[in-house]
């Protein structure tokens, strides 16, 4: 069958799927519809948010479905009217049954990881937090459990030493939107045999899970290299962080941004506090100094090292904990 043919209905929220959807469109697929969150009020004023989404289906000026509940019998009737012959998936909601095995051709999802590995919320961060020199991007038939359905394709990314969240999300959207081009071309063509994901040890595997506050807390008696990915890995949304102690009372905290590192034997303690009050700000790690070149203080602007010390000017005098 011609992959210009298929009656695909796109499913996905953030900028990440939305990426992937103007491709598909650019390029000429049939995109019958497209489902998406529910407006929401967000913000201090409470306007209501579109998804990434969303905006893109408006512009582009496609049919939008947006299910409060994915059961919804109006809902699931009017997929059934669209008659789809394959259902994309990415960055939404756990779909039922009912839904990914709607289109003739199933339903396939792109995940942010070379699965097995990362299953879960958040593998591009956790996969800089664990200081891995790859990762990728992977595309798979659903099933009833959460990333393991069979694998179709997938696509590996270095991850650079300056990379982090940020840049590293830029690449896999970007290689992902060519992976799901290629797998809608081989799903249509009907010469690619999906991998079931039976082989892997699923107590080897390292997990993705949600990004909460505290993950992102620094221990300082972590090695440096340890905090530096930490770092790398939340930044710049929502941040790597650590409380600020000065005389032993708890006065703030920090957000901070870009790192740099040097080991060395330490003999002072974690978390210690050194700044030359002009550009310099390095806190001691276990085997060695995290230089700090772009924090945020808590109330404050994000700032580089030296803006920063323009006006903090007890600097010295803090330890972060």
């Amino acid at each position: 069958m011609n992959a210009k043919d298929l009656r695909i209905v796109f499913m996905g929220t953030p900028e990440f799927a939305a990426t992937s959807l103007r491709r598909l469109v650019a390029e000429g697929y049939n995109i019958v519809a497209v489902v998406t969150t529910p407006d929401k009020p967000a913000g201090r004023g409470q306007k209501m948010h579109q998804s990434d989404v969303k905006l893109v289906a408006q512009e582009l000026g496609l049919p939008i479905l947006q299910p409060e509940k994915l059961r919804d019998e109006n809902f699931l009737m009017s997929l059934r009217d669209l008659n789809p012959d394959l259902g994309i998936v990415i960055a939404f909601r756990m779909l039922p049954e009912v839904v990914w095995a709607m289109p003739k051709l199933g339903t396939f999802n792109l995940h942010a990881s070379l699965l097995p590995e990362y299953r879960g919320a958040a593998p591009i961060n956790w996969a800089i937090i664990n200081g891995d020199k790859y990762t990728g991007v992977t595309t798979f038939l659903l099933n009833h459990e959460i990333d393991k359905g069979a694998i179709i394709g997938q696509q590996r990314v270095d991850i650079l030493p300056e990379d982090n969240i940020g840049t590293l999300y830029d690449k896999l959207m970007h290689v992902g939107s060519d992976l799901v081009l290629t797998t809608v071309e081989h799903l249509a063509a009907g010469d690619v045999t999906p991998v079931e994901q039976m082989h892997a040890d699923e107590s080897l595997l390292r997990p993705a899970p949600k990004i909460f506050k505290e993950d992102g807390r620094i221990d300082w008696h972590r090695s440096a290299e340890d905090i530096h990915n930490l770092v790398r890995g939340l930044s710049p949304y929502p941040a790597a962080w650590s409380p600020i102690f000065k005389g032993g009372q708890e006065c703030g905290s920090v957000k901070i941004f870009t790192t740099r590192i040097e080991h060395r034997t330490m003999d002072v303690a974690p978390g210690t506090v050194y700044t030359d009050g002009r550009a310099e700000l390095r806190v001691a790690a276990s085997d060695g100094w995290v230089y700090i070149d772009e924090l945020q203080l808590a109330g404050k602007r994000r700032m580089t090292t030296r803006e920063l010390l323009l006006g903090w000017r007890d600097a010295s005098e803090v330890t972060f904990e």
